[in-house]
């Protein structure tokens, strides 16, 4: 294959995943979105398997390493429950940011690269030293976020006195080596700045997120994709690849809006995600201020009169969460769906952004359970139709509801904010 057509072959890759992330921005067509991407992923192996860079000798590496990762991602994606996708798509991260530290260690190391000027030496030198600190932040990060995801590691954030000047001490000595790095006259030399690096981005990864309580841990996957992402890009700049470039871009780009949505969702500063210095110890409520009691009155509902409730109803929501989807209740909620809507019933799902333990989780346990699409709405669409509701289920979301954030901006997972004018509204229940 010439290079011009594989050029042309990236291009056609790289149209396929820009369709692809546009089909996954809706249930409806998430199958279609899938399709594109599996279709533009295909395109660009086989363009670079193929193209003028790979030589026929390297082709038994390359199809071994080809049947052991299928074979182990098929097997995962045929073991693995619909709760533990969180963790799986955690353990995922960790192997990019791996291979980004894998390659910039072999980009550095390969001397059959021959730069004709210093400069063109130095800035191939600073992507490899950003890309392998991206990676080993990347790689640490989501194998603690695993390890929280899947209880092997306590929810409860990890907060060390001055951790933030900690992370900034990090940074600097991470900026001090990169410039021994760049100035180092020999290989051995430069190799030793580099693991004394990988070595403090590892361990920055790893206070990142453990600093970051369970509850939180929708936010940190969300996180951990966009870092994994701007990982790939970097990769891309240190084997001169364009569409690995622009696909690291896409998704570190999309996996950070996605955060700052989410980040909204739960009256979360921004800046604070990717700092690591919030969230509570394994969704634990947090403490009262001052004398502040819990308002209102419990009062208890027997499955009878929770019927009786529903029969009568003319307008239903279902708030679902992730207790829903730990107890695998999704196909009873949906047979009570269709039951309620063969009698007449108006139905509908209100879907938070941060319901499950993973942006979409929620949406695709409900499609699992054959739950129509047009009446799965997201939180802004759904938000100004619960005052006019005559019941409101919330099933395993109570981390999603909180009545506070009616009055108190600062009350955390606000529940719902009107899209027009930003004032947050708790559903009734």
């Amino acid at each position: 294959m010439t290079a011009s057509l594989a050029t042309v072959c990236y291009i056609g890759a790289t149209i396929l995943f820009i369709l692809s992330l546009g089909g996954l921005s809706h249930p409806e067509s998430a199958r279609r979105g899938n399709l594109f991407g599996i279709i533009g992923m295909t395109i660009a192996v086989l363009a670079t398997i193929f193209g003028p860079r790979v030589t026929p000798a390297g082709y038994p590496w390359i199809v071994g390493a080809l049947l052991v990762g299928g074979s182990v991602g098929l097997v995962a994606a045929k073991k693995v429950q619909m709760t533990q996708m969180p963790e799986l798509i955690a353990a995922m991260h960790s192997l990019v940011g791996l291979a980004a530290c894998l390659v910039g260690f072999a980009s550095y190391v390969d001397t059959s690269t021959v730069f004709p000027t210093a400069a063109e030496k130095t800035i191939h030198e600073v992507e490899i030293y950003i890309g392998i600190f991206i990676g080993a932040v990347t790689f640490s990060g989501s194998i603690i976020a695993f390890g929280k995801l899947s209880g092997k590691i306590g929810g409860k954030p990890l907060t060390l006195p001055a951790r933030h000047w900690l992370n900034l001490a990090a940074v600097l000595i991470v900026i001090w080596f990169g410039q021994i790095f760049l100035n180092a006259e020999s290989l051995s030399g430069g190799m030793v700045a580099l693991l004394v690096m990988t070595v403090i981005a590892l361990l920055f990864g790893m206070h990142l997120v453990m600093a970051i309580g369970g509850a939180d841990m929708p936010v940190v996957v969300s996180m951990l994709n966009s870092y994994s992402g701007w990982a790939a890009a970097a990769t891309g700049f240190m084997l001169s690849n364009d569409l690995l470039i622009v696909v690291g871009a896409l998704v570190g780009s999309s996996g950070a809006i996605l955060s700052y949505i989410m980040c909204r969702a739960m009256n979360r500063n921004f800046i604070s995600v990717i700092a690591g210095g919030f969230g509570t110890g394994g969704g634990a409520p947090a403490a009262a201020k001052g004398d502040a009691q819990p308002a209102g009155e419990v009062v208890p509902v027997s499955a009878t009169e929770t019927a009786e409730l529903l029969r009568e109803a003319k307008n239903v929501i279902i708030v679902p969460g992730y207790g829903m989807a730990v107890a695998q209740a999704q196909h009873t909620v949906f047979e009570i769906t269709q039951h309620l809507r063969e009698k007449g019933i108006n139905v509908r799902f209100g879907i938070h952004p941060v319901a499950g333990r993973m942006p979409g989780h929620m949406n695709v346990l409900l499609a699992e359970a054959k739950v129509p699409y047009d009446i799965v709405m997201e939180m802004d669409e759904i938000n100004e139709d619960f005052p006019d509701t005559d019941v409101a289920m919330v099933i395993g979301a109570n981390d999603i509801v909180n009545p506070a954030a009616q009055e108190d901006p600062a009350a955390p997972s606000p529940a719902c904010r009107c899209s027009k004018c930003g004032r947050r509204r708790p559903p009734s229940s």
